[in-house]
């Protein structure tokens, strides 16, 4: 007989992939993951999974359950955060995975909307590369640099920003002038670490400069900024950190100005949750209330 239990179990394993990685969302033993996966496919009489050497991938039939499984499992998360609910604020915890820029200068400082109105709502952001958050899948919403994937995930454009240089005016009154992009060369260039960007928006130093050196480098957007309002040299920021720090002025604006994306990315059995709902409300409100963002219609 099929059962919620067994969907559950199905649809960890098609997530992740593997025995292991669903037995510890599911907090079972990878054997009693197998065990369940087995005797589902029994009982409705088809394979769901090939099993193959780079693990578990689902079958055409198991790609047709999937959807049929994501519905109940969302109707019976839904019901039951309703059965807790008193009618007033949001309970429970949503996790936020965002790039660290906007997890930082955007969204942070309209959390307190969020927890004014939701007090008892715990709020996790998590910054991190999407590639990382969207492999694990341990978010129930992420903002991204690229359009998700939607095989389990509910996909909206969410914003746009500018890219744009920056430094201090005592760093450009110290070196070359900055009169063309050839003369970016002459200065000290703040970016990411290239061997740990696995983002490809944020490759972007490389097109405006092909074969720069880049001197100093950092993991993170905040890092950058640091450096950069610091006098240590020039950085590639968001326009929304860099335009409204008064310690910074822009270089080459006219010449170098690169637009980018956001997304939001829901998983589809979290769509129906009111405080899943609630936070993309915030997101899209965080949006629209920073100067330097564009809202998605």
């Amino acid at each position: 007989m099929l059962t919620a239990d067994h969907l559950q179990f199905f649809l960890q394993v098609s997530r992740h992939g593997r025995l292991n990685e669903a037995s510890r969302v599911l907090g079972v033993d990878h054997t009693t993951v197998g065990r369940r996966i087995t005797k589902l496919e029994k009982s409705i009489g088809t394979r769901l999974f090939d099993r193959t050497p780079s693990g578990w991938r689902l079958t055409e039939a198991g790609h047709r359950l999937v959807t049929h499984a994501e519905t109940v499992e969302s109707a019976l998360v839904a019901a039951f955060e309703g059965q807790r609910g008193d009618g007033g604020g949001l309970t429970g915890a949503v996790r936020i995975a965002t790039p660290d820029g906007f997890g930082a200068f955007v969204l942070t400082p309209e959390l307190a909307s969020l927890r004014g109105a939701h007090p008892d709502l715990n709020v996790e952001l998590v910054t991190a590369t999407e590639h990382d958050a969207l492999a694990t899948r341990e978010f129930d919403i992420a903002v991204t640099l690229e359009e998700p994937s939607p095989r389990f995930l509910v996909s909206r454009k969410l914003g746009t920003y500018s890219l744009r240089l920056y430094a201090t005016p005592d760093h450009l009154a110290r070196h070359t002038p900055v009169n063309s992009v050839e003369a970016l060369r002459e200065h000290t260039l703040i970016s990411y670490v290239d061997a740990l960007l696995d983002v490809a928006p944020l490759r972007v130093l490389d097109t405006v400069l092909p074969g720069a050196r880049v001197h100093i480098q950092t993991n993170n957007i905040a890092g950058q900024w640091m450096g950069a309002r610091s006098g240590v040299g020039i950085a590639l920021l968001p326009n929304f950190i860099g335009e409204p720090d008064d310690r910074l002025v822009p270089v080459l604006p006219d010449r170098v100005s690169v637009e980018r994306t956001y997304w939001t990315a829901i998983p589809r059995d979290l769509t129906g949750l009111a405080r899943v709902r609630a936070v993309h409300r915030t997101l899209r409100s965080s949006v629209a209330d920073n100067p330097y963002l564009t809202l998605a219609e």
